[in-house]
This record gives C-alpha cells, sequence and structure tokens, in this order.
C-alpha cells in the first residue's frame, strides 16, 4: 500500500517535471544561453589543454599525447610477444 502511494506519487510529480522541462528546453532564449555557455566552456578547455602541454614539454616531460603514443607501441610489442610465444609453444614439424 505505501508502495503504491509513493508510485503515484512519484509518476505526478515525473509528469509536471517533463511538462516543465518540455516548455524550457523549446525555449530558444535558454537554448541559445545554453549553447554559447558550452561553447564557451569548451574553448576554455582547449586552452587550458594547450597550456598544459605546451607547459610540460618546457619542463621536459610527456605530454598526455606523448604518454598515449609510448603506450600504443607498447601494446604492439605486448602482442607481438604472445604471438612469438604462442609461435614457441607450438611444436615444430621435423624437417
Amino acid at each position: 500500500m505505501i508502495w503504491e502511494i509513493w508510485k503515484q506519487g512519484f509518476t505526478a510529480w515525473e509528469q509536471a517535471t517533463a511538462q516543465y522541462m518540455e516548455k524550457v528546453l523549446n525555449n530558444t532564449s535558454i537554448l541559445g544561453s545554453a549553447g554559447a555557455l558550452l561553447t564557451a566552456a569548451m574553448k576554455t578547455k582547449a586552452a587550458t589543454d594547450k597550456m598544459m602541454t605546451t607547459w610540460w614539454s618546457t619542463i621536459g616531460l610527456p605530454t598526455r599525447r606523448d604518454q598515449e603514443r609510448a603506450l600504443h607501441k607498447l601494446n604492439q610489442l605486448e602482442s607481438r610477444l604472445y604471438d612469438l610465444e604462442e609461435r614457441s609453444a607450438q611444436p615444430q614439424p621435423r624437417a
């Protein structure tokens, strides 16, 4: 019984919230403002990433891209090593 009451209350809240959010998200001024805010945030992130990359390079440490490249090469080497181990574990045909 308590569960049914809670469920009815939740359904009513969800319907009211959905109607309100539909009205809000169809408002072009809100969408424009949200888009501008998102654009500004992404530009700030790009500038910060570029600054951090320059800073890491300046002090002689690998950047994120350098680390990703090294990790990729390490994964390639590990894969080749596993292949060689599998080949060496297989019985060799006699000539």
